[in-house]
């Protein structure tokens, strides 16, 4: 596993795409692409862009964790 960048959750974007997704996961940009495409994961598609808003991330950190993060 690669390491988090860890940062504060205020100072990410409205919105992630799957690099920052992985990014702040600490996990190789294809797990973060691969997490985006899972049936469970919220994300907006804007055309071939695939977004998540930075609160729903947020609560599915919590809910993968036992709301430790």
């Amino acid at each position: 596993m690669k390491e988090s960048e860890c940062r504060p959750y205020d100072d990410l974007p409205l919105f992630l795409n799957s690099a920052t997704v992985a990014k702040v996961l600490g996990v190789s940009p294809s797990s973060g692409y691969e997490l985006m495409h899972q049936p469970d994961y919220l994300v907006l598609r804007l055309g071939h862009c695939m977004v998540v808003p930075k609160e729903q991330f947020v609560q599915w950190v919590k809910e993968h964790t036992g709301g430790v993060i």
